[in-house]
């Protein structure tokens, strides 16, 4: 008979073979399914890599893609670390891009200097003051933050849309509504010429390493810890787990606003109702993949991103739906879940008496 115990101290050594594992084994499973329709198998695994980073351009595609994901699965990462089941990234998001529109569409006339890192607060205030509300409502009536977090997501792109057809449309904009344009000056740098990667990606980075070092080597970060790991027991030792909660809430809405914000500033330079395909949802699934560890969130970011960016190569060649993409994300954190069960349980035979 086999029976799952519990393990004293998973070994660091799984802890990241575990995430690893779930990412490859996502790949085979959606893979074999692509085999059952008939599809080349060989030949897509090809695209799909090529697609990710077989040049300097599709690289360069892929951590263009990773830029806003990292700062969304950051967000989940510090929200779920204290217990906070923040899934309002995708509405932070648009709140944060709101903003950034709302600062650098004209109103402010100041030199880029000035002009980007008041477009990165604008978006990531917006972005924290949208998730501030959700656990005020949690601290004081007990409602629960998944229901009010992801109905917020909708709310936030019908007020995107009210704008883009009023008081922010673009009155030049042809076809499909666009708001007004972010002046130059409050345009992030591009990292190479004639390609779109754009400093997002160094805030990004610089994020994740001031997660890692905040959660790690702060007073706040072992509160969020402690608060995360039993609030009943954070509380009886003198921690204030409500304010607690609710600086989480600011730095986790923040950065997901600061995604919205980059997006805007870095790639756009305009607002549109689809100017995500979902970062704040895909998210979630960096943060699982990266085991809710900061620093892991950036080569997860990147394997979601080169699976999408991948996926494109993939349709255009072979005609495979872009829904590739989707499935794999998803089987990635299936597998990532199931795999956090033996990183928590061993497995042990125990012979029948």
């Amino acid at each position: 008979m086999i029976r799952f115990e519990p393990r004293a101290a998973p070994s660091p050594l799984l802890a990241v073979t575990i995430p690893m594992a779930a990412a490859f084994g996502s790949l085979l499973i959606a893979l074999a399914i692509l085999k059952l329709t008939g599809t080349p198998v060989l030949s897509a695994a090809g695209l799909l890599v090529n697609g990710a980073a077989g040049s300097l351009f599709a690289l360069t595609e892929t951590l263009t893609r990773a830029t806003p994901l990292i700062l969304t699965g950051l967000a989940v990462t510090v929200a779920f670390r204290a217990r906070l089941w923040n899934i309002g990234a995708e509405g932070q998001l648009y709140a944060g891009a709101l903003a950034a529109v709302a600062v650098g569409g004209g109103q402010i006339d100041a030199p880029a200097f000035i002009l980007i890192p008041l477009i990165c607060l604008a978006g990531a205030a917006a972005g924290a003051l949208l998730l501030l509300g959700p656990v005020l409502l949690k601290a004081r009536l007990s409602v629960d933050e998944v229901v009010t977090t992801l109905l917020l997501n909708f709310i936030v792109l019908l007020v995107v849309q009210m704008m883009l057809e009023g008081p922010m449309k673009d009155p030049m904009g042809m076809g499909w509504p666009q708001s007004i344009p972010i002046l130059d000056e409050a345009a992030l740098p591009r990292l190479f010429a004639q390609m779109r990667l754009h400093a997002g990606l160094l805030i990004a980075l610089a994020a994740a390493l001031g997660v890692h070092l905040l959660l790690g080597a702060t007073v706040l970060g072992y509160e969020m810890r402690a608060v995360g790991g039993n609030p009943a027991a954070a509380r009886f030792a003198g921690i204030p787990v409500d304010a607690t909660l609710a600086k989480t809430a600011l730095l986790s809405g923040a950065l997901a606003g600061l995604a919205g914000a980059s997006e805007v500033a870095g790639l756009k330079g305009y607002l549109t109702a689809d100017l995500s395909p979902g970062f704040g949802y895909s998210g979630i699934v960096v943060a699982m993949l990266a085991a809710l560890n900061p620093l892991a969130v950036v080569p997860a970011a990147i394997f979601a991103a080169g699976v999408f960016v991948g996926a494109d190569t993939m349709s255009r060649t072979l005609g495979i739906s872009n829904y590739f993409a989707d499935l794999t994300v998803s089987l990635a954190l299936l597998c990532v879940l199931v795999g956090s069960l033996f990183l928590r349980y061993r497995l042990r035979w125990v012979g029948r008496r």
